[in-house]
């Protein structure tokens, strides 16, 4: 497994535990990141590198800082 691969499971982890502890569905993360579930899908899958716009759309959806999203990624090293 690649040092991106790792780095895309931790988040998509993240992502999935924070969207449940708020209650939502992707559908509705998707509507509220005002990104398409098919896209929300597959970052939740770490299927898709997605850009740093993205990032912030899903925070704005949680209603949560970008820095909440990724405080506790434990980045692997190199």
């Amino acid at each position: 497994m690649s040092y991106k691969e790792k780095i895309l499971i931790r988040f998509a982890e993240r992502l999935i535990k924070l969207r449940t502890e708020k209650g939502m569905s992707i559908r509705q993360l998707a509507a509220a990141a005002d990104l398409e579930y098919s896209q929300v899908q597959r970052i939740e899958k770490a299927k898709v590198n997605f850009a740093f716009s993205t990032l912030i759309a899903l925070a704005q959806g949680l209603d949560l800082e970008v820095e909440d999203l990724v405080k506790d990624l434990k980045i692997p090293k190199w």
